[in-house]
């Protein structure tokens, strides 16, 4: 591991955590996406977009939310599998092991995936076989926010923001001393098994939590040829039916230990985590990955008695990331190592007659270095800070919202081929306004408009050299500027009687828009392998669509109801260069569910239109519809344990994810039953 270098605005960050620990020492002398819990949960608080935390039903930016039920019952899957089906978001789909989230036609650099509210540290935004290193099986709960209206994480987030929240480090003390759940399933599809779980435990104003997951698959059923149709048509090829999906296996172990000392005012805490993941790349018959990460946080608050400020937060993130791709079995090839450090403090203001608002600051280092013969990224350093506000006002019956953001990013490298070093320095501002109308009870009218700037990432700069994942010789342009977008979206909730409806449209404009594109040239290896160049450029893009969700009670009795439920997205995205790539078509859910203390039930189907919209390069997708059905049932007095099942494309339809860069050599799995037990204490 490389030493750091400490710059200014880290010894702010620095400063302010030492200040909070030293305050809390004096308080010791003194304590395919989950279906949701529908519909959404008009008290969540949202604490992604917003430090002081806004309900769900309160706030412009477009949120969902999978908590500690849904993810108890939710598939034992990577990230952006779990999340894909959700309103506005779909999965990279790369390979069982490794998917990440795509929101609104937006992946890799443009969607932060958070820890806590501080970033991974890895290195999945640089490739889609890459892993994102922390799973869905450690989290109490998820945060979806779709957009660029989230200046708390800056640039990274100009598509949106994907946040695991867990309770390793305990910020209040167990009821009843002890808190808990275990979970263990099975998946016929892949001869799935998965278990995880986490207790906290507390001892006077001291609280300790363990948590752990595993899951381990094998090569998935398919319901035809790995080959599509439109491969098979445009190569001439054939396609052979086959039984699986070819290297799709996947193992993954991660433990953690954290404690936290709790006292009146506040907490301060610290945790370790490991993480150990390999899968198959599906890409290549033979290769493998063995992804390992060894993770440290602290983090901790203060609430002050009086003053402008109603309490302190900061928390910091420590990383060292090894990501190797083998070959075959000892064969070790490309590595691909991360290691760094994130920081964030806080200062939330005390609400005065509805005003709310707080001020931040955000530093990061990391190191990012690719060894081997498919090294296409040199070794690079992320230099990052960061200074934000954001402000609310709700009168009730009205409201504005506010932010603004000024990042400084830094990367440095010594490009492949090259001796001297290259050093690409962006200041980069980013603003946001809202306003809100509640004409009657349970209407929310909410019309914001933002301003985002988004430095480029490594990839974009520097990479040159044969990408093997995406099939292509990739090659950066260190001369790239700033993308900038400016987007416009209505917000509309509706919770009124036995009708719940959610709805969300937006345009967003981009000036210097960073596309990856085809030059028509093309490089041959010395292994003889033929693969078309591609360069990243910057272009003018318009992207627009929406994302709607309803549910309207049938029936209700006390404890029980019957509800019909129904979503639907849509996103359509130019360039002045043509389509944008790996768009995702327009789907569309409706489900019907029984719901009581008992028993739950739900029949679920979903449609996804056909992609003929498509970039140079790509080739065309089907549509399909899946058939879903699942239920649950708790069959003791305490309700504390729950027994669930889930047949998942019961008619065993072939489908491909048109987001995916392998959609055309490998399907989405056929007919599945999962069944499994969670119990709460």
């Amino acid at each position: 591991m490389r030493p750091t270098r400490v710059s200014r605005p880290l010894l702010l960050s620095a400063c302010a955590w030492t200040t909070l620990s030293l305050a809390l020492g004096g308080v010791a002398h003194a304590q395919t996406a989950p279906a949701k819990s529908a519909p959404a949960q008009v008290d969540d608080v949202i604490v992604t977009a917003t430090p002081y935390g806004v309900t769900q039903r309160a706030t412009t930016i477009a949120t969902d939310v999978l908590n500690d039920q849904d993810l108890a019952q939710a598939p034992a899957v990577s990230l952006g599998d779990l999340v894909n089906g959700l309103p506005g978001v779909r999965s990279t789909d790369f390979a069982p092991g490794a998917s990440r989230p795509v929101i609104r036609g937006l992946a890799g650099p443009r969607v932060q995936v958070l820890t806590n509210g501080l970033g991974q540290i890895d290195a999945s935004s640089v490739s889609p076989d890459h892993a994102v290193a922390t799973d869905p099986g450690e989290a109490h709960r998820i945060e979806i926010v779709r957009g660029p209206a989230t200046l708390v994480y800056g640039g990274s987030a100009i598509g949106g923001v994907v946040n695991i929240i867990d309770d390793r480090i305990p910020e209040k003390l167990p009821e009843g001393g002890l808190e808990g759940r275990v979970s263990t399933q099975y998946s016929t599809v892949d001869n799935g098994r998965g278990a995880s779980g986490h207790a906290t435990v507390g001892a006077g104003n001291f609280a300790f939590n363990v948590s752990g997951v595993t899951r381990q698959t094998d090569d998935y059923h398919i319901p035809s040829s790995p080959i599509s149709q439109a491969l098979a048509d445009a190569e001439g090829v054939a396609r052979a039916d086959a039984d699986k999906q070819p290297n799709s296996w996947s193992k993954l172990n991660a433990w953690g230990l954290g404690g936290s000392y709790i006292g009146d005012k506040g907490f301060v805490g610290v945790s370790y985590k490991s993480t150990q993941n390999d899968y198959g790349t599906v890409a290549e018959p033979e290769v493998f990955i063995k992804l390992e990460q060894k993770r440290w946080d602290a983090r901790g608050e203060y609430r002050f008695d009086d003053g402008p400020f109603a309490k302190a937060r900061a928390s910091y993130g420590h990383s060292d990331y090894t990501h190797t791709e083998f070959e075959g079995p000892g064969q070790p090839g490309t590595v691909f190592n991360s290691d760094g450090w994130e920081t964030r403090g806080e200062l939330v203001q005390r609400a005065r007659d509805g005003w709310n608002g707080a001020v931040g600051v955000q530093a990061l280092e990391r190191n990012f270095e690719a060894i081997g013969e498919e090294a296409f990224v040199p070794t690079t350093k992320i230099d990052e800070q960061g200074l934000y506000t954001v402000q609310r006002y709700d009168r009730d019956r009205y409201g504005f919202e506010g932010g603004l953001r000024f990042d400084r990013r830094t990367l440095s490298a010594v490009p492949l081929g090259e001796t001297a070093q290259v050093e690409r320095k962006f200041d980069n501002w980013s603003a946001s306004a809202a306003a809100f109308l509640r004409p009657q009870a349970g209407l929310f009218l909410g019309v914001s408009l933002s301003r985002t700037e988004r430095a480029p990432s490594e990839v974009e700069l520097f990479a040159d050299g044969v990408h093997v994942a995406t099939a292509a010789y990739e090659t950066g342009d260190r001369n790239l500027d700033s993308e900038k977008v400016t987007t416009l979206e209505g917000t509309i909730h509706y919770d009124r009687g036995p009708l719940t409806t959610d709805l969300h449209a937006y345009r967003a404009w981009y000036d210097g828009f960073i596309d990856e594109r085809r030059t028509g040239a093309e490089v041959t290896t010395d292994e003889g392998d033929t693969f078309p160049v591609y360069r990243f450029v910057q272009t003018g893009a318009d992207f627009y669509g929406f994302e709607a969700e309803a549910a309207y009670a049938l029936w209700r009795s006390g404890d029980r109801k019957l509800s019909l439920e129904g979503a639907a997205d849509y996103v359509h995205a130019d360039t002045d260069l043509g389509p944008a790539a790996r768009i995702p078509p327009w789907s569309a859910t409706a489900r019907l569910a029984w719901t009581s203390t008992l028993w739950d039930l739900a029949g679920e189907v979903r449609r996804v239109g056909e992609q003929d919209r498509l970039s140079e390069g790509e080739l065309p997708t089907k549509g399909y519809t899946m058939v879903n059905l699942r239920g649950a049932v708790r069959p003791f007095a305490d309700r504390n344990i729950t027994l669930f099942a889930e047949g998942h494309n019961l008619t065993d339809q072939e489908a491909r994810e048109h987001a995916s860069f392998l959609k055309d050599i490998a399907a989405l799995p056929g007919r599945n039953l999962r069944v499994g037990v969670t119990y709460a204490f």
